[in-house]
């Protein structure tokens, strides 16, 4: 059993057949990119996506076989007819064996996280029955052969596409897990809750949750040398896919023309025929072929699901940059990110906490996760000063928005612990799993 169809996301709504434009030319490509990709209305819902590594309960050096896996979603009722766990939440697979789960959209963070961990319990227990764990890593730290051992169509030509340039894709695919944070876009009114405004958060946001979060310092089972190497794998990867788009103008607008000139990574085809692309073509290029030879909508809707920048909109705004977090700890970014977002006062506490960033992440040739602030963040964390006080003046204003609106709250409490266990010592969880190693390494 394979429950492989492309991740879904908290916020999608049931898929609808996008309307036909024929033939489907530039223009009507980036107009049906703007007006799709930033759905308008007031925010206020949250999901997550939460990606596991399945390890082998007595023996986490060992990756587990397939079967194990199939047997523990089978248990659960599970089938790619029916992917969903009794609270909503949709279960995939991962190409490299990662299980993700993805929460239904919540009408606020407390029953997103409420529901989310009922879920989550549901599927550890599961996985337990059959001797597994998930295990919360930005990266696999254990040594082991990366294989992608889903091979549909689509991951075939994505490990062809990423192989052209180097080993970051295949790491990528087979060795990396995330905790996303999904919101609502906004409103078409300036404004904290306005889209433009969100959007710009977003980004700022991105260095800050990289630092605060990180916790993959270690690959192959050695220290790599930065405390999130899944950060600078994806900094790595294709420059047209995974970089955030040009600050500049209106999102809208900016993402739609990000859409177009991103790389085609595969073409949809009848079986047993491959799914691999020419190499340098542009979704762009592709629509100025002949009609005949042009793209459908329904390859443009594929084309966007194999784009990965920090911050992707799907109708709503998909934040990417965070490592998988060990145990319940997914619950910190989750609440961080949601009470940033949540009303005027703390979205604007935020963007003043962020604005030593500013320069280096909405300005210059390299956004993230190239650039510098995005950099420092994978390389130090909040060893860094300046990313030691941005984080704690954003801890500070979501600690702020839920003492406003749910001042008894878990959520509030988890914050305040992990702020004060982490962030204001210069600690993230990857110093938790570099102490072991560095007692190793210290001199007798």
């Amino acid at each position: 059993m394979n429950l492989v169809r492309p991740s879904s996301s908290p916020l999608d709504k049931e898929p609808q057949a996008p309307p036909t434009v024929t033939p489907l030319t530039e223009n009507s490509a980036e107009v049906y990119v703007a007006s799709t990709c930033f759905k308008i209305g007031p925010p206020g819902r949250v999901g997550v996506e939460l990606e596991w590594f399945v390890h082998d309960a007595g023996r986490p050096h060992a990756a587990p076989s397939p079967d194990r896996v199939d047997a523990a979603l089978t248990a659960l009722g599970l089938s790619p007819d029916h992917p969903l766990l009794p609270l909503g939440s949709r279960i995939t697979r991962e190409p490299g064996g990662q299980v993700e789960l993805s929460s239904p959209a919540a009408a606020d963070l407390a029953a997103c996280l409420a529901t989310t961990a009922q879920d989550l319990g549901t599927l550890r227990t599961a996985f337990a029955a059959q001797g597994l764990t998930l295990a919360g890593y930005g990266t696999e730290p254990h040594p082991g052969q990366r294989q992608v051992t889903l091979r549909q169509p689509r991951y075939l030509a994505m490990e062809e596409y990423f192989g052209r340039s180097g080993p970051w894709g295949k790491i990528m695919m087979c060795a990396t897990a995330s905790t996303q944070v999904c919101l609502d876009a906004g409103t078409d009114r300036p404004g904290s809750a306005g889209y433009r405004e969100r959007w710009l958060l977003a980004h700022r946001l991105g260095p800050v949750l990289v630092a605060a979060f990180a916790n993959s310092p270690l690959l192959d089972g050695r220290p790599t040398g930065y405390r999130s190497t899944r950060q600078a794998v994806w900094s790595r990867m294709d420059p047209s896919r995974t970089l955030a788009p040009a600050p500049d103008g209106d999102p809208r607008h900016a993402w739609a023309r990000y859409v177009l000139d991103a790389q085609v990574l595969c073409v949809r085809r009848p079986e047993p025929a491959p799914w691999n692309a020419p190499a340098g073509l542009t979704f762009r290029d592709w629509l100025r072929r002949p009609e005949a030879e042009r793209p459908t909508l329904a390859d443009l809707d594929y084309h966007m699901t194999t784009l990965f920048p920090p911050v992707r909109p799907r109708g709503y705004l998909e934040l990417r940059m965070i490592d998988a977090q060990p145990g319940d700890g997914w619950t910190v970014p989750a609440a961080l990110t949601a009470a940033l977002f949540l009303d005027h006062r703390a979205a604007d506490a935020a963007l003043e906490a962020t604005e030593p960033l500013a320069a280096h992440v909405t300005a210059g040739t390299e956004p993230g996760p190239r650039g510098p602030a995005w950099t420092r963040a994978a390389a130090r964390a909040v060893a860094d000063p300046v990313l030691r006080r941005v984080a704690l003046g954003c801890f500070a204003a979501a600690d702020a928005a839920l003492g406003r609106h749910d001042p008894d709250g878990p959520a509030r409490t988890t914050l305040a612990e992990f702020a004060e266990r982490y962030t204001a010592r210069g600690r993230c969880p990857a110093d938790d799993l570099l102490d072991p190693v560095s007692r190793e390494d210290a001199p007798c």
